[in-house]
């Protein structure tokens, strides 16, 4: 018998065939720094794809990876991420609701280190949207995949993890940075005990590519009684860019004006993000430290340490970005 892994990861992806293989291969032992096979699985659940994956493609990552094929599948990716729920075999759970993020190399170690220290943690993750700008903004100024190849090409990736760092910007979600709260996590991870008390994904979030699942699981997650919230220093996911809906399209202001106006038909109320205080785990590379060094100016506002720390920034990103 195959013993259980500490962790299980749910990928959830949909015509992903150039945005997954990356995905996965950043999740895999090949890439992730100080991991074991036997410590994690990956679940990637295929969310009804006109143009999906292989088993095969999927089990070249690892013998670690599961590929599932969600038929008759809704719009939304909740009714994936829920499946994958019931699929996974670990005592801890990742969620990747969008399944084209690459990871950097110490993720899940360090994501593993923050389950085993705190008796009810949820670790999270920043993301970033790989180009100078948030990608709903670079698409109208020419910004494709051709682009975001040549992107990855110069940095060398997936020989340099870390240089993501330098082609990417904070996802709106994670705008404000390390030492603010944020509205969202796109590498979330904690227990299946907690999931269970959240009753996992709410499946009444039903738009194509979820509107605000992600962000009412992540803040209604934050709100569990006895809970650490742990975000992870130096680690993050960086979004591809694959035309959808909910973070690419161009008329991306239509869709979030519908999915706030789901969530408070929902809830009941309008969406108010968590304000919990987090704890650090971690270390900083140092292609992180424009990332770092705009959170402490974000943090800081009109002081004038937040100056200081804005022109080193700006001379760090001219000495380390290829944009």
């Amino acid at each position: 018998m195959v013993p259980e892994p500490f962790l299980s990861i749910i990928v959830v992806v949909y015509d992903m065939q150039r945005e997954a293989p990356r995905t996965l291969h950043a999740l895999s032992v090949g890439y992730q720094e100080g991991v074991r096979e036997d410590q994690y699985e990956v679940l990637v659940i295929e969310n009804g794809s006109k143009a999906p994956l292989s088993a095969s493609q999927v089990l070249k990552a690892g013998s670690n990876f599961r590929y599932t094929y969600l038929t008759d599948a809704p719009p939304s990716p909740v009714k994936a991420m829920n499946l994958g729920i019931g699929m996974a075999r670990g005592k801890y759970l990742g969620y990747m609701i969008d399944g084209a993020r690459i990871a950097t190399p110490g993720l899940i170690r360090t994501a593993l280190l923050g389950l085993r220290i705190f008796p009810r943690p949820i670790v999270a993750t920043l993301a970033w949207h790989l180009g100078s700008e948030v990608q709903r903004k670079a698409v109208r100024r020419g910004y494709n995949q051709d682009v975001e190849d040549q992107l990855l090409n110069r940095i060398g990736w997936p020989n340099a993890g870390y240089d993501l760092f330098r082609i990417g910007t904070l996802a709106e979600s994670s705008a404000p940075g390390f030492f603010l709260p944020i509205v969202e996590s796109n590498a979330i991870f904690l227990s299946r005990s907690m999931t269970d008390e959240l009753g996992g994904y709410d499946e009444r979030f039903d738009m194509a590519g979820g509107g605000l699942a992600n962000v009412d699981f992540y803040t209604r997650a934050c709100k569990l009684p006895d809970s650490e919230l742990v975000v992870l220093l130096g680690e993050g996911t960086f979004h591809q860019i694959h035309g959808g809906i909910a973070t690419n399209a161009s008329g991306g202001s239509d869709y979030r004006d519908r999915a706030f106006f789901q969530y408070t038909s929902i809830r009941g109320h309008d969406f108010r993000g968590p304000d919990k205080q987090p704890i650090y785990l971690g270390h900083v590379p140092k292609q992180s430290l424009p990332s770092m060094l705009e959170s402490v100016e974000k943090a800081l506002p009109g002081k004038r340490p937040a100056r200081l720390v804005s022109a080193l920034a700006s001379r760090l990103k001219r000495q380390g970005s290829v944009l």
